[in-house]
């Protein structure tokens, strides 16, 4: 208990320390008009209320991830508090304040137009590439999860008649998708996000409070190096618990989700409450669940000798044999919020995954627009956007989701490589203290490389040759970045003269 307290003392107070550090690094400028306003389309680019903003871009963030993340993370021991907290407060918070600020300052261009400037023509291309394709993902995955929930949760409803429910709420849900990624964001997304988001909020407040009052035991910081993961062959707890616990911790699909709230907030001085504040948020209600979960696995009379072995078991799904999150998150629910738990976890397993999938493909409309430069400002130019990446979702939606999951899993994190890279750059350019994104982007180079050569998915090969080789990429782009950074020097010595 007492590693969880300090824990989330330790986030609250990055809030107010380092988030306002950074702030002071960036340089914010309260008279800076906003691209809300110098660039007000009445779709995408419009002014809202600053509590709406926050509430919205948390949830963007957040859905299922800081919940089903930090409870599959926190399998692997006390070293998921670390990851949460330190990833947290020196890697993604950082990368979402610093990604949305930029956007703002570029009239809030979405996140492969911001690589493109900084690392150039050839990162652009890639980004556009890698961002559609993890929106697409993201829109896909956070389909096929509440779809089939919905599905088994009214499979004896009278009303569907011979049709199977998955696929009848699969269509319903991508109805909503298509109003919420054409409408404009205030029609929609501005009304019922806020409601989500803060109902979201008081979803983890209600299971801290269980936290709190019930019995049970917690593991300690004192237990923390070593890995507690009851599967033999899960991948090692470096790189695999920094790719389980993204939402939360470091997450690129949040550098994606910024740019939609840069076109809406109305002063650059509301950027840290926004964009490192509701990662702060996020981070608080991955480690309420990392906690939760562990606490009340030892309540549990199921198969295991330890409380890990208790959490895995506990959440295997009867009708597939496959671990499934939202097992405990139903439990812990009805166990420690009653009926009013019931209701919420609905919304953390059903509504969460519905407002990251829609956002995600209003993401990629917007991606797809700015790189070909088409105005959005009549239904019918967004339309013609959205068809083809409705089509390519239908189409994954036939695909194993668990395969699906890790190559979402590993893109995700991969776009935070580019994202810290390119912030680095430009704030290199700006002669500001660019080792707050160097030093992230050092690390997450060296979790994904590493990554992709033992996955399963990937190269599969030992974790000591893949840790090597992503420390020696890290080193190589180390060394690249320096050298640009000495001939960017000599460059402006030239032109000043």
């Amino acid at each position: 208990m007492i590693t969880f307290v300090v824990a989330l003392l330790l986030l609250i107070l990055a809030y107010f320390v380092y988030g306002t550090f950074v702030a002071k690094v960036f340089g914010v400028d309260a008279d800076r008009p906003t691209p809300c306003h110098t660039m007000a389309d009445g779709v995408d680019y419009m002014p809202m209320a600053t509590w709406k903003v926050f509430l919205i871009q948390f949830l963007n963030i957040a859905g299922t991830g800081p919940i089903f993340g930090a409870i599959l993370g926190i399998l692997y021991g006390p070293a998921a508090y670390l990851w949460i907290v330190l990833g947290c407060i020196f890697g993604g918070a950082v990368h979402d304040f610093l990604g949305g600020m930029v956007s703002i300052r570029k009239g809030g261009a979405s996140l492969p137009e911001i690589v493109g400037d900084e690392l150039g023509g050839t990162a652009r291309l890639c980004m556009r590439i890698l961002s559609l394709v993890l929106m697409i993902l993201v829109g896909t995955v956070f389909a096929q999860t509440p779809a089939t929930l919905l599905g088994n949760m009214t499979d004896s409803w009278t009303i569907w008649g011979s049709g199977n429910p998955v696929y009848i709420w699969t269509g319903i849900i991508f109805a909503y998708y298509i109003l919420a990624t054409l409408l404009p964001i205030d029609k929609l997304i501005g009304r019922i996000y806020p409601v989500f988001g803060l109902a979201l909020l008081i979803m983890a407040a209600g299971v801290f409070g269980g936290i709190i009052l019930y019995e049970g035991g917690m593991p300690e910081i004192t237990d923390a190096f070593s890995n507690h993961h009851p599967n033999p062959n899960s991948i090692s707890i470096f790189p695999g618990l920094c790719i389980t616990i993204a939402c939360g911790a470091v997450s690129g699909f949040h550098a994606t989700q910024s740019p939609m709230m840069a076109r809406c907030i109305k002063n650059e001085r509301m950027g840290q409450r926004v964009f490192y504040g509701a990662m702060i948020a996020e981070g608080l209600v991955a480690l309420i669940w990392a906690a939760a979960a562990i606490k009340f696995a030892g309540t549990l009379d199921v198969d295991g000798d330890t409380v890990y072995e208790k959490l895995a078991n506990a959440m295997i799904d009867p009708n597939t044999g496959k671990a499934n999150p939202g097992i405990i998150v139903n439990k812990i629910c009805h166990s420690w919020l009653g009926s009013i738990g019931a209701l919420l976890a609905i919304l953390g397993v059903v509504a969460a995954p519905l407002t990251s999938g829609d956002t995600a493909l209003r993401c990629a409309r917007l991606i797809a627009a700015d790189f070909m430069k088409i105005k959005q400002n009549k239904i019918i130019k967004r339309l013609l956007l959205c068809l083809p990446i409705f089509a390519i979702c239908i189409v994954l939606m036939f695909i194993d989701f668990n395969v699906i999951w890790r190559y979402f899993a590993w893109f995700n994190q991969t776009l935070s490589v580019f994202t810290f890279w390119s912030l680095t750059v430009w704030l290199a350019r700006k002669e500001k203290c660019y080792w707050i994104t160097l030093i992230p982007a050092l690390f997450m180079t060296t979790v994904c490389t590493s990554y992709i050569i033992v996955a399963p998915e990937g190269f599969q090969l030992s974790a000591a040759l893949g840790i090597g080789i992503g420390v020696a990429l890290s080193a190589l782009l180390t060394i690249l970045f320096f050298l640009w950074k000495g001939r960017e020097r000599k460059n402006i010595k030239i032109t000043t003269k």
